[in-house]
């Protein structure tokens, strides 16, 4: 059986419009979630901190997720580590509610066994709050393009003297010939 830290029992939530349940606490992600370049790794604590309220079609469950982020910079790769926060709304309709047979699947979440799962709600909030690209800081010069050294780290004047293949013949013809050297053929 797997482990779904994501599913809350919503048996201690009385089925009475405005009642109310808080609920604070810590699980473990087995999973990563979030973008290639930063996310929640597996493994990590997330913060669960919601209120599930009875509502006339089901379940309402609304509050915060935070959890540590880690990752690597869109621009010198270099490790990332932060965290992230995100609120949810989400509305879990009861079986056979109004609201269950009138929408789509995949238009509202279900109560399934007395259970809700937030496990979609919490990727899809993740999904849209992390970067796509995260940077170490706003003003990351990156890597230089042509030897992949970190820019920030390089020398002020670091560049590198690229002739264009197609000019490279010309380049040849117009360079400057060097001094001749006077005691090279034996003159004085």
């Amino acid at each position: 059986m797997s482990v779904k830290p994501f599913v809350i029992d919503i048996r201690s939530v009385p089925r009475r419009a405005g009642s109310l349940v808080e609920v604070d606490r810590t699980v473990v992600t087995p999973d990563r979630i979030g973008a290639e370049m930063i996310g929640i790794p597996a493994d990590s604590e997330v913060q669960l901190d919601l209120r599930l309220e009875s509502v006339t079609e089901g379940v309402l469950v609304s509050g915060t997720v935070s959890a540590p982020t880690a990752g690597q910079c869109g621009r010198c790769l270099d490790a990332l580590d932060d965290s992230v926060s995100v609120y949810l709304t989400e509305l879990f309709a009861y079986p056979d509610s109004e609201t269950d047979k009138t929408s789509d699947e995949e238009d509202v979440e279900r109560i399934v066994d007395e259970e809700v799962d937030l496990e979609q709600t919490i990727i899809d909030a993740i999904a849209t709050e992390l970067p796509l690209s995260p940077v170490c800081s706003p003003d990351c010069p990156g890597l230089c393009h042509v030897c992949g050294v970190r820019l920030a780290d390089a020398e002020p004047d670091h560049g590198h003297d690229i002739i264009d293949p197609r000019w490279a013949k010309l380049a040849d013809k117009l360079v400057e010939p060097a001094p001749e050297d006077p005691d090279a053929d034996g003159r004085s």
